[in-house]
């Protein structure tokens, strides 16, 4: 595992298509007991290198109902993003998370982690590539339905500042889904 991590974290397939150069950002465990598939690194944690490490995982860890030691014991919570490094400033936020990582490092990783027992697919590209034609025409009815992926898989949006309007439009979502979420979230790291 920690050979396929440091490949991993010196890889430079696609530095030649990103904005700030290759800082793969990634971690695993042998034990690790759920992983957390998000978008891509931004900015702050393309320079400090820790997952989550800005108001979007301040956010997530609220909806997970986690402390950050919780959330970076990497026996706990492996993160594997679609995209490991920052993609690039887009027309309207950043970039899509480059294509090379997930086919490339994905099942190689989840080979090494026999303990998992949920997937956290966050967001539209962690959720389209996963569940394919599963799932729904938007995140919204994909996060609504989130119980048919279950067991395996939980699906979130983006915790992002960005998407309060979102969740103001979505009241159900705090109200139903991240209770739940908190449930089965303390039920697999407090076993």
């Amino acid at each position: 595992m920690q050979n396929l991590l440091s490949q991993i974290k010196n890889c430079t397939i696609c530095e030649p298509h990103l904005d700030l150069g290759a800082n793969p950002v990634v971690t695993g465990h042998k034990n690790s007991k759920i992983v957390i598939i998000g978008q891509a690194p931004g900015t702050k944690v393309h320079k400090s290198g820790i997952p989550w490490d800005d108001a979007s995982g301040k956010q997530l860890r609220k909806w997970l109902n986690v402390s950050a030691e919780d959330f970076y014991d990497v026996e706990k919570f492996a993160i594997v993003p679609m995209g490991f490094c920052y993609p690039g400033k887009g027309k309207s936020g950043d970039k899509p998370p480059r294509k090379e990582c997930a086919p490339k490092w994905h099942q190689q990783l989840f080979d090494f982690m026999p303990n998992l027992e949920l997937i956290i697919l966050i967001g539209m590209y962690a959720q389209n590539y996963y569940l394919k034609d599963k799932a729904k025409r938007t995140l919204t009815e994909t996060v609504d339905n989130y119980p048919e992926y279950l067991p395996k898989y939980f699906t979130l949006p983006h915790p992002s500042p960005r998407n309060r309007f979102w969740l103001t439009k979505n009241p159900w979502f705090e109200k139903n889904v991240v209770p739940e979420l908190q449930k089965r979230i303390a039920k697999i790291i407090l076993t």
